[in-house]
């Protein structure tokens, strides 16, 4: 028996396979770009930490005051976040991805068992009119957020090896699986986690190597296809649409009504001007601002009403940190289902924070997105933490040589019935495994 066979259940699955007698320490890459969305993602947090007890603690004239409840249910969730994010980095992912199927199944049965109409109130309880949680005593569950971890993994574990979506029938099933979740979704109704799936599933395509023409097309008939939808939407949904082109055109006469929230929002953001303003000034402001949801999906404008525009640009640019700590992983990654997971991951997390900010700044319709990391909740934050520790998986878990070929395809140019063989690069060649995006 070889020393492989003889290893304990727990190196062999973090070593994965392919890596015969050599050492675990052959099998992992310590130093790699995974670091940025690690330090990125504790800096976040901290930072939604400190905003979540500035939006829900007393004005303080002094540091004598206790933390916010709420802060403090958000730390005990970093701790947990951490230990998830290490568990989660640990085993291989190639291991994680074969339960991709199962965690896909379970997370359609949880959206499904919130639509079920014998729930009882206190384990299914409505929130603005969203049946979105399961109570779970100690804390909240949200399925929606454990579905986006599902859905990247079954999309790319699918992908990895098949040629497919180059054509436009192709596209079919990564549709299904998307479309699936976004109609459950929907009808909670939670038209926020709804709108992430798309802009991922687009990410996983591209960097999978569908042709841009076919999705283009789709978008145009997506585009042309949203008036009829229109009358489908609940009042409260059309009155968002109204009120943001209300705000465009300078129009304030909803700023006590339907752009309410946006309103005050800007406000604090404008307070906060370039370089922000104490911590005892931003309690007040925001404590008698009145914000709604300001520990939550407006969290953003407590961030920049106490560090300013400053603030606000770091915080992005930590955004920015963490989604290039991921492509770079997904770049130098030579396996096909590592790199999908390393792209689908931070679309999601891309998609979310342009979609928050918009928000907040008045930019985009209200439609109850958390920013990830910083905006208070159990099940957003562990999902955010559980993403990190994939993104630490992929870059840890180097695979051994020979490589097979990820996602690298003749150009678009050529025969249609042969562009599965590497007649020659396909785009520019980017220093690693696989084309680039560029056509």
């Amino acid at each position: 028996m070889s020393a492989y066979g003889r290893d304990p259940i727990w190196v062999r699955a973090i070593r994965g396979g392919g890596w015969g007698d050599h050492s675990i320490f052959d099998a992992v890459k310590v130093m790699n770009a995974a670091w940025l969305t690690l330090i990125a993602s504790l800096a976040l947090t901290l930072i939604g930490i400190y905003s979540i007890d500035i939006a829900e603690g007393s004005v303080r004239e002094s540091g004598t005051n206790p933390m916010a409840a709420e802060a403090l249910k958000q730390l005990v969730f970093l701790i947990v976040g951490l230990m998830a994010c290490v568990v989660i980095a640990l085993p291989h992912y190639k291991i994680i991805g074969m339960f991709s199927v199962l965690m896909y199944v379970v997370g359609l049965g949880l959206l499904v068992f919130l639509m079920l109409p014998g729930v009882p109130s206190w384990l299914v309880t409505p929130r603005n009119g969203a049946k979105a949680w399961i109570n779970l005593g100690v804390a909240d569950f949200q399925p929606s957020e454990v579905m986006k971890i599902a859905f990247v993994l079954l999309v790319a574990r699918y992908m990895r090896y098949r040629s497919a979506h180059r054509k436009l029938r192709g596209l079919v099933v990564p549709g299904i699986i998307a479309a699936v979740p976004v109609a459950l979704i929907t009808l909670q109704p939670d038209l926020g986690t709804a709108s992430l799936f798309v802009p991922a599933l687009f990410a996983m395509l591209i960097a999978a190597g569908a042709r841009l023409r076919h999705l283009t097309l789709i978008v145009l008939c997506a585009a042309m296809a949203a008036p009829a939808a229109y009358p489908l939407l609940r009042p409260h949904q059309k009155s968002r649409i109204v009120g943001i082109v209300k705000q465009f055109r300078g129009d304030d006469s909803d700023s006590h009504g339907i752009n309410y929230q946006s309103t005050r929002a800007q406000t604090l953001i404008g307070a906060g001007q370039v370089t922000g303003i104490s911590d005892p000034q931003a309690r007040a402001l925001v404590r008698y601002n009145s914000l709604p949801e300001d520990h939550n999906d407006m969290v953003f404008a407590v961030v920049v009403d106490r560090f300013g525009l400053i603030g606000g640009i770091f915080v992005l640019g930590l955004y920015v940190m963490w989604i290039g700590g991921a492509l770079l992983v997904a770049g130098s990654c030579r396996d096909p289902l590592g790199r999908m997971i390393a792209v689908g991951i931070p679309a999601f997390i891309a998609a979310q924070v342009i979609i928050n900010v918009g928000m907040n700044l008045g930019m985009l319709p209200i439609i109850g997105i958390t920013l990830p990391f910083v905006s208070y909740g159990g099940s957003s934050l562990l999902t955010c933490w559980v993403m990190t520790g994939l993104i630490v998986n992929v870059a840890l878990h180097r695979p051994r040589p020979p490589y097979r070929a990820s996602f690298e395809y003749a150009d678009d140019d050529g025969p249609p019935d042969n562009y599965q063989q590497p007649t020659r690069p396909y785009g520019r060649s980017a220093g690693f495994s696989g084309r680039a995006v560029t056509r």
